[in-house]
């Protein structure tokens, strides 16, 4: 059985990618994640549920490759238990990682340790998201930057290493794409309280793969448990499903009824927005980009590798759209 190591567990991808792992945890040998002290203080409740799990907390910096390497060995230091306590177990031989946009670059030193490691043979960068190898524009788009830096320091730095890699692209999040941001709503969105909605795209047509932050978790447990020559060194692209804004429209006025504001943002406008706020400096770049690749087609696949993973059980459109109905409904 697999011995399993996660960066950026507690983050929220990675709590969801944890969640399924620990679903099928005797598919598993060790199952370890890799945290930081104040994590360790901060979410003291959440990591004792885990442990309950069996699931190894091991507490470092992760700039501190002697810690980051004894990880990898099974030999560290357990400093949730206490500053004294070693714990020695089998090596790791699979790492995962969910470090957020702002910690992408860290990985390539993971990465780096991991092909001097004897025990790892497989990692799998925090890819989640917009397929940052989708054309030839892909590889100009600010967003991806950091991306395709970790993926080109693993195909190029690593190749004569015994390291084998998956990138599990899986698009955009499903309960994001779908929130009405303030202040930006012109990026598109629905606000079900107020029966308002800002469509991206000409007509609304433009197709969109999603997946849930859940099916994420799912997604990637799968692809642990369905590993094949198909589904090493190369990407994943997987998802919930493909809809369109007009699609996402019709099924909330299905469960909800008629709406009282529908409106769209045409790609030259969304252009717009994103040249103004890179210009400006303003952090709603980012998104703005994202949207305008969504709204171009860029997280559409030829075929999704679904099926190469054992096809599991994704949510669909209908349960996305009652589940955000009834989060609104709670609040």
């Amino acid at each position: 059985m697999s011995n399993l190591l996660l960066f950026g567990a507690t983050g929220q991808i990675g709590s969801f990618i944890v969640d399924a792992i620990v679903s099928a945890r005797d598919k598993f040998g060790r199952v370890a994640i890799f945290t930081s002290a104040c994590t360790a203080a901060t979410k003291a409740a959440y990591l004792d549920k885990l442990k309950q799990h069996n699931v190894e907390i091991i507490v470092g910096d992760l700039e501190d490759e002697s810690a980051v390497t004894a990880s990898y060995e099974g030999t560290y230091l357990l400093l949730v238990v206490g500053p004294d306590d070693k714990m020695t177990g089998t090596g790791i031989d699979t790492v995962i990682s969910a470090l957020g946009r702002n910690a992408l670059a860290q990985q390539i030193p993971l990465i780096r340790l991991a092909a001097a490691s004897p025990s790892v043979k497989w990692f799998l960068p925090s890819e989640y998201g917009t397929d940052i190898a989708y054309g030839p524009a892909s590889a100009h788009e600010k967003p991806h930057q950091q991306k395709l830096k970790v993926r080109a320091f693993l195909e190029n730095e690593t190749s004569r290493q015994d390291l084998e890699y998956s990138y599990v692209v899986t698009g955009p999040f499903a309960e994001m794409y779908l929130h009405l941001l303030p202040g930006l709503e012109e990026a598109g969105g629905w606000d079900v309280q107020g029966r308002r909605a800002v469509l991206l795209g000409d007509k609304g047509t433009e197709k969109v793969s999603l997946t849930t932050m859940k099916d994420v978790g799912t997604l990637v447990l799968y692809t642990l448990l369905n590993a094949t020559p198909e589904t090493r060194n190369r990407p994943l692209c997987v998802n919930s499903f493909t809809t369109s804004p007009n699609e996402i429209q019709a099924e909330f006025e299905r469960q909800t009824g008629q709406w009282s504001s529908v409106s769209h943002t045409p790609l030259a406008r969304l252009r717009e927005l994103e040249a103004s706020a890179w210009e400006a400096g303003n952090g709603a770049a980012t998104v703005l980009t994202l949207r305008r690749i969504w709204t171009e087609g860029g997280t559409l696949y030829d075929q999704r590798a679904n099926g190469l993973i054992g096809e599991p059980k994704v949510a669909s459109l209908e349960e996305v759209v009652a589940s955000e109905v009834r989060r609104v409904s709670s609040l």
